[in-house]
């Protein structure tokens, strides 16, 4: 039954007051107010019950107020006023979810029907938009859900979410680098300090100096205390936006072995922080682990070390780390673990006269490790005017102890022995060019598969410039190889995202993954094979999926809110991925067997992680879509 015109328009001048709805068309607005239904509700009564578990319309506040309530949380509420709306579930067409919500006056809604917001996502650019921005609620509501969940774990411990400045203990010490080292020791000695911030002219850190670097560089080298401190500060100090979470500072600091970091605010300094005041913040002992692993003199302590990063990722998840900054930390303390065991292996070994570089491929390379990641890796080397075949078996011999040793620290052989042991992925960074090089002119279905691994490549020990050089010029040629990435881009659709049809997933039923989807297969795959797309068709150097994706977003020109979908949408996977192995979701008693990781019945989910799951599969759909029109065509 149409509504009367006067009644049409009197909607339709109230959405045009209020977003998304002042940015849809004329023809989207008439759609919408044709078909929403003002409803009434008393002050006091229930508009939307989070136990009903059914899926709602979308409620848009046309007059009075409504306040949503947690049943898992009474201090996690807050009230909504005209032009509002909710429940967020119903854009996505999933169950209500956690909250709960309740008139605080006499109230009328205009109702929604979830299939007319389907059909308005499909015509309407702003309203598509508007349910994109709502993923980010939704996935702080999943973070929120997840520290819940495992809070009785997280006692005693706090946040590792919080940013760096709630950690400033007190004002920096600095002085500027024409200052004499005696007077910039006895500043630090009247304030108590065993680091002092070199700072320019502008407050910008440059360096920093440290009681270590004083009894190395002045105090064994007989330096005159009336020289400058610029003669022998650390130049180029780790250095961290006050911003920054104490979770992303911890990554920085073990992946470059800091002690210290500077905290900054547009740039100037504010502050310094060390590794006691992050370390405080947890009982996880991530100080004990880059411990061990400095201080390790054989690969049985390595080993233990391995051991300790398990429980520490575990430790991280029950705190409610998000994705990015947990993997980072993961590949960071993998890294130096890696650093280390060359370091015990390399004396022993003949590689003289030989530059190399150790480079992670796959996940790892990508800064994307999860704790069931098996080895890919690959060496590149110059062997300068020596002779390239003797280098080669040198390193060999090398490549294939290191490899039986991370097996031995937990990290499984790859099974297509992709590692820098076989004779193939043991190459001349000319060697390298030319496999590249023959990839990009025939792509053939090996040459697809094979740049998929290798395209992600970075430096992890050795001379990073030779991977730098390579990288460069994988840049420089990419964007020109059109047909190759016409069929990396197609190789990126192949895979279909699990949503069905009748059911809200469609699980395996091969009697073997009976009733479960892969979160790496069909999941998390898809926005990894697309971002690698992008990054070598517009020449991004970049190998995480996400700054992938952010940077091809803006070469793209899309909107913010539609990449950050996207980029949030993978993080939730990746989250959803390590919550997994770690037995952390359906109730599971312990960590997935390694033969089938990444498998999930997704049906075993709390409400609001399935609708997050529809969700971030949706975005995979969505970007594949866009895929398909840059670069498929």
């Amino acid at each position: 039954m149409t509504a009367p015109p006067l009644i049409l328009e009197a909607t339709l001048r109230f959405l045009r007051a209020h977003e998304p709805f002042a940015r849809m068309a004329r023809r989207d607005l008439e759609f919408l107010a044709g078909r929403a239904r003002l409803a009434y509700f008393a002050a006091g009564s229930v508009v939307v019950d989070a136990a009903s578990g059914s899926a709602c319309p979308l409620h848009v506040i046309q007059r009075g107020h409504v306040r949503s309530v947690d049943p898992l949380d009474a201090a996690n509420t807050s009230v909504l006023g005209p032009g509002e709306c909710f429940p967020l579930a119903s854009v996505t067409r999933e169950p209500v979810g956690a909250a709960s919500f309740v008139a605080t006056e006499d109230v009328f809604c205009y109702q929604i029907a979830p299939a007319d917001c389907e059909s308005l996502r499909a015509t309407s650019a702003p309203f598509a938009e508007f349910c994109a921005q709502s993923l980010h609620a939704l996935v702080h509501e999943s973070h929120d859900q997840v520290r819940r969940q495992f809070s009785q774990r997280a006692v005693d411990q706090q946040t590792l979410l919080q940013p760096v400045r709630a950690l400033i203990r007190r004002a920096p010490v600095s002085c500027e680098a024409s200052t004499p080292l005696r007077d910039a020791l006895g500043r630090m000695s009247a304030e108590g300090v065993g680091t002092i911030a070199v700072v320019d002219a502008a407050q910008r850190p440059i360096g920093i100096f440290t009681l270590t670097d004083l009894m190395v560089r002045v105090v064994l080298p007989g330096v005159d205390l009336g020289a400058p401190i610029a003669t022998v500060l650390t130049p180029d100090p780790g250095a961290v936006d006050e911003e920054t979470t104490a979770q992303e500072a911890l990554a920085v600091m073990a992946e470059h072995r800091y002690h210290q970091l500077v905290i900054t605010r547009a740039g100037r300094l504010c502050g310094v922080v060390s590794e006691r005041d992050l370390f405080a913040l947890q009982r996880v002992s991530m100080r004990y682990v880059i411990e061990t692993i400095r201080g390790a003199r054989d690969v049985p302590a390595l080993t233990r070390a391995a051991a300790d990063i398990t429980t520490l990722a575990d430790n991280l998840l029950a705190q409610g780390a998000a994705a990015e900054p947990l993997t980072h930390t993961i590949a960071a303390l993998n890294d130096a673990l890696t650093q280390r065991l060359f370091e015990l292996l390399a004396p022993g070994r003949d590689l003289a006269g030989v530059d190399w570089c150790w480079l992670s491929l796959g996940s790892e390379g990508r800064r994307e490790q999860t704790i069931a990641s098996d080895q890919d890796n690959a060496l590149v080397f110059d062997a300068g005017d020596g002779d390239r075949e003797a280098a080669r078996a040198r390193l060999l011999a090398f490549a294939r102890s290191a490899n039986e040793a991370l097996a031995a620290l937990g990290f499984p052989l790859c099974p297509g022995n992709i590692m820098a042991g076989n004779p193939a992925h043991c190459l001349s960074v000319e060697e390298w060019r030319v496999r590249f090089a023959s990839w990009l002119r025939e792509p053939a279905p090996q040459a697809l598969l094979e740049a998929n691994i290798f395209f992600d490549f970075r430096a992890l020990a050795g001379q990073p410039a030779l991977a730098a050089g390579l990288r460069r010029w994988l840049v420089d040629v990419g964007p020109d190889s059109r047909l190759f990435l016409r069929l990396l881009a197609t190789n990126a659709l192949a895979a279909e995202p699990p949503l069905g049809v009748v059911r809200t997933f469609v699980t395996e039923d091969d009697g073997i993954h009976r009733g479960t989807i892969d979160l790496k297969a069909d999941g998390t795959r898809i926005f990894v094979d697309a971002a690698r797309a992008f990054a070598l068709a517009f020449g991004i150097a970049e190998t995480g999926t996400a700054p992938r994706l952010r940077l091809a977003g803006r070469r793209l020109g899309l909107e913010e809110r539609a990449t950050a979908a996207f980029v949030d949408a993978f993080h939730f996977l990746q989250l959803l991925r390590l919550r997994t192995q770690r037995g952390h979701v359906g109730g599971e008693g312990g960590p997935a067997p390694h033969a089938a990781p990444n498998r999930l019945d997704p049906y075993s989910l709390n409400e609001l992680d399935q609708r997050m799951l529809k969700e971030a599969l949706r975005q995979a759909r969505a970007l594949q879509k866009l895929l398909e029109q840059t670069l498929a065509r």
